[in-house]
């Protein structure tokens, strides 16, 4: 899953809605990618309910 976003910073909500889409659809991992930033901005995250 990967989940692209346009914003100047990331936060909580954004890591948290990331997470709840693996839960939803059964994935294991998944890339939360920031555009909008100064910098490229990602992070992987790992649905610990499926390892």
């Amino acid at each position: 899953m990967v989940e692209i976003k346009a914003r100047s910073e990331l936060d909580d909500s954004h890591l948290n809605q990331a997470m709840n889409y693996l839960e939803a659809y059964q994935m294991k991992i998944g890339l939360l990618i920031n555009f909008g930033a100064n910098s490229l901005q990602f992070k992987r995250v790992h649905n610990n309910k499926l390892m």
